[in-house]
């Protein structure tokens, strides 16, 4: 073989692998504008839009987050029991892909920021499935603590976030509970559950958190492109409210949350 035959052959290579790339990327965004438009027809065909937060609706969501999962690539696996009993559920929070892995886990409504709402088609799909959203830092959080009570009063499930913000995943931050209040004035129990995202070489996949500077267009781009990864969600037994002030029931949300990831991590990552 001469040198120029050697050198050219990374370059085909090369050239292959980005044409494979292609490929895949444009038949995710082709799967993925599919299922969207499948999203749309849900909300109309089924007119979720005049009672979103019907519990009923749940179905709908979590067959759509479910074709989700499939178009990003994501394997879910669940550890433990789903409830289906009425709760108010937690979870850390890493990206936006969580609403995908816990809506297709779990049959229940999320709580989200505002600035959702007003992201285009994703922002409408979350209104038509009965997201609720809150303005972070405005006082919003008293109203929607209100509305969730009377949700959770009428055995309809909501999570949310309590850190408030995404992070890498490796740990939880503070969690903030004055929004656990509304399980304790509904006197339902608080569901936590946990994600782990982990890529093919058992670590923690640093492509699906949404975190940093990157924008949520460069960051659906980066998720269509990534390899495989497994979404493990972890459920944990239910908290009684009985007896918890919101300050005592977030310490113990907070305790379970930190510990709970770290054995999941260690149950699911290889280098633990």
């Amino acid at each position: 073989m001469t040198q120029e035959q050697y050198a050219e052959k990374p370059k085909a290579r090369s050239k292959l692998n980005a044409v494979s790339k292609l490929f895949l990327y444009s038949k995710k965004l082709v799967t993925g504008t599919t299922v969207i438009s499948e999203g749309f027809y849900l909300v109309f065909r089924h007119q979720l839009y005049k009672d979103p937060n019907n519990p009923l609706n749940t179905r709908y969501v979590q067959y759509f987050c479910r074709r989700l999962c499939d178009v990003f690539n994501i394997d879910l696996r669940v550890h433990g029991d789903i409830p289906r009993q009425p709760a108010l559920w937690v979870s850390n929070h890493v990206s936006w892909l969580d609403v995908a892995v816990l809506g297709s886990g779990a049959r229940v409504f999320f709580l989200a920021k505002a600035e959702i709402e007003r992201w285009p088609i994703f922002g409408k799909l979350a209104k038509g499935g009965g997201t609720l959203f809150i303005n972070r830092g405005s006082g919003d959080s008293a109203r929607i603590r209100e509305q969730i009570t009377a949700f959770l009063m009428k055995d309809i499930p909501v999570l949310f976030f309590p850190e408030a913000t995404t992070t890498d995943g490796t740990r939880v931050k503070k969690v903030h509970g004055r929004i656990l209040g509304a399980a304790i004035e509904a006197q339902k129990p608080v569901q936590v559950c946990l994600i782990c995202y982990v890529n093919k070489n058992g670590e923690l996949d640093t492509v699906a958190p949404f975190i940093g500077e990157i924008s949520f267009a460069e960051h659906v781009q980066a998720v269509l492109e990534m390899p495989k990864v497994t979404a493990h969600l972890k459920t944990f037994p239910a908290i009684s409210v009985e007896g918890h002030t919101v300050e005592t029931l977030t310490q113990h949300v907070q305790e379970i949350m930190q510990q709970g990831l770290a054995d999941l991590q260690r149950e699911v990552l290889v280098h633990q």
